[in-house]
């Protein structure tokens, strides 16, 4: 098979010259047949048996086991094959992404929970219709990833203050207003009645823009409308925003909602502001957040359609 003076080193790591032979593996071991992976290779089913004992030998061990009129992968066969198959389909989407434009692959984009189930997932059709070689993965979570080793390209925050170190891009403001089911509006007498606001339950987001923000949202809102709160009203707190928000749907309490997010339920009649003129935009903002180096043109794309779903809300 080789010369008599060709030395073959078993610990070699592989090369470029073995490159057709793992070619012509990977195609046997598809089929399972080296008669038909000689079919789609066009050449004779013995340049085929010969490319793969000479590959064998290279390597030190079998990666088939002849049978009459079949072939199996051995052990070892099987892992080869998979590397191999695993690496070309990489390169096979890293092939497809550039001839795309890169407009293609998977996206992972990391959210607070309340902004993905209310405003992102119901939009998403919308890129799924634009982008259809773009594959999304949500993930959803309270604390602030780390896009080196989670795996993460873009992630949604809602907060007063931006990441270092992170390039960072103005998503939308909000406001925030209390509301409530009608039924609870009734049943409390809250129509232009901010003093029966002191009977109510108040629901709010006690990570709204941090780990422990607690009732923030409705101290802030107490200051800025000049409401007074009783500070022994009762309470309830959630880690999410729609979690307080789905407790006011189901009468509840009254919860402090984002405008954004909460825009459906209300169109929906769902939830009432029963104080229309009470208001007020917050400090806080949502804004997209990325490595700076990754100025890749899938995620560019999708950023300026998170901002043109924005414009829309």
């Amino acid at each position: 098979m080789y010369p008599e003076n060709t030395y073959i080193n078993r610990n070699q790591l592989l090369n470029g010259y073995q490159l057709s032979k793992l070619y012509t593996f990977e195609v046997a071991a598809r089929h399972k047949s080296f008669a038909l992976a000689a079919n789609e290779l066009s050449i004779s089913p013995s340049a085929v048996s010969h490319r793969i004992n000479g590959l064998e030998d290279e390597l030190g061990f079998k990666l088939f086991q002849r049978f009459h009129r079949r072939i199996e992968l051995t052990s070892e066969g099987e892992r080869v094959f998979w590397a191999l198959k695993s690496s070309l389909d990489y390169l096979n989407q890293e092939v497809l992404e550039i001839k795309n434009q890169e407009l293609s692959g998977t996206l992972t984009v990391y959210s607070r929970p309340s902004i993905a189930q209310c405003w992102l997932v119901p939009k998403l059709a919308d890129f799924a219709h634009h982008y259809p070689a773009i594959s999304l993965n949500i993930m959803t979570g309270n604390d602030n990833v780390n896009f080196l080793g989670g795996g993460i390209d873009l992630a949604i925050y809602y907060d007063d203050k931006t990441p270092e170190k992170l390039s960072y891009e103005h998503l939308m403001d909000e406001s925030m207003v209390p509301v409530c089911s009608p039924e609870y509006a009734e049943k409390h007498q809250l129509y232009g009645n901010l003093i029966n606001l002191r009977q109510c339950t108040l629901l709010h987001d006690r990570q709204a823009w941090s780990r422990d923000s607690d009732i923030s949202e409705w101290q802030d809102w107490s200051r800025r409308t000049g409401v007074s709160l009783d500070t022994t009203q009762r309470s309830m707190g959630f880690d999410r925003s729609d979690l307080a928000i789905l407790a006011a749907i189901n009468h509840v309490g009254i919860a402090m909602g984002r405008k954004k997010l909460v825009a459906r339920r209300l169109a929906n009649q769902e939830l009432i502001m029963p104080f229309p003129g009470m208001e007020v935009v917050c400090e806080q903002r949502y804004y997209i957040s990325t490595l700076s180096e990754r100025q890749w043109p899938k995620i560019n794309v999708f950023i300026q359609w998170l901002k043109k779903m924005a414009d829309k809300s």
